[in-house]
């Protein structure tokens, strides 16, 4: 079960031999801060996500969860939680997700500049086939048939190096219009990853993202396997 802590805690909140903790001002309950996200307060009086938890200030935690944050906005738990007045926008939680997708959107391009990712059916079998890819990412609003195909490729070549195909991720958080500003070209529906700090960056970001929205009301989307 999880412990409970001091509201008053906010930035302060509980250490713990395995890792830092801090409490979520909607659910009171403590957990691992890659759980949360931290915000604090701009200058012009309104709450700021801090995804990096690198902004300056006292900060609130909220839980990793589309819902989570749109209750904190509804209850204001800022203006109670940082006793100060706080302006909180009804689409908090929509702003939230439109930053991670921007922060994902962003680790893709510098990717890319890294020449770990490949994009086009025919680069992306390639690389399939060549076996360096480490994920595959298919655009949200990409055609079945070509998703299909792709995967089923995968799943063949990891059967036949005796692996299953799940132990790649396959990814599908960006649409074709992000994917074509992260990458720089036109029509991009389906990517895939190389090795390499880049990519990890990218995956990372992508179940953030994930979770999210899995955990209350963003907008659908995810990956095959939990990175």
């Amino acid at each position: 079960m999880l412990a409970i802590a001091d509201p008053a805690d906010l930035d302060h909140g509980p250490r713990t031999k395995s890792g830092t903790e801090r409490m979520c001002a909607v659910t009171r309950q403590v957990a691992r801060i890659d759980d949360l996200i931290r915000f604090v307060v701009s200058p012009d009086g309104e709450p700021v996500p801090d995804l990096k938890r690198k902004l300056p200030g006292r900060g609130l935690w909220v839980a990793l969860s589309h819902a989570a944050v749109a209750e904190a906005a509804r209850r204001n738990v800022f203006a109670k939680s940082f006793k100060r007045d706080v302006r909180v926008s009804k689409t908090l939680a929509d702003d939230v997700e439109r930053m991670m997708i921007r922060s994902v959107a962003e680790a893709l391009a510098m990717a890319a500049k890294a020449g770990q990712v490949v994009s086009g059916f025919s680069k992306v079998e390639g690389a399939i086939e060549g076996r360096q890819a480490t994920a595959l990412i298919h655009a949200t609003d990409g055609a079945p048939d070509g998703i299909r195909k792709l995967n089923a490729r995968l799943a063949a070549v990891m059967r036949e190096n005796g692996a299953e195909s799940t132990d790649l991720p396959v990814v599908s958080v960006l649409t074709s219009d992000e994917l074509d500003l992260a990458l720089g070209r036109a029509n991009v529906v389906h990517a895939a990853l190389l090795a390499g700090s880049a990519a990890k960056t990218f995956l990372a970001r992508c179940q953030t993202l994930t979770r999210f929205r899995m955990t209350g009301g963003g907008n659908s989307g995810g990956t095959d396997k939990t990175i």
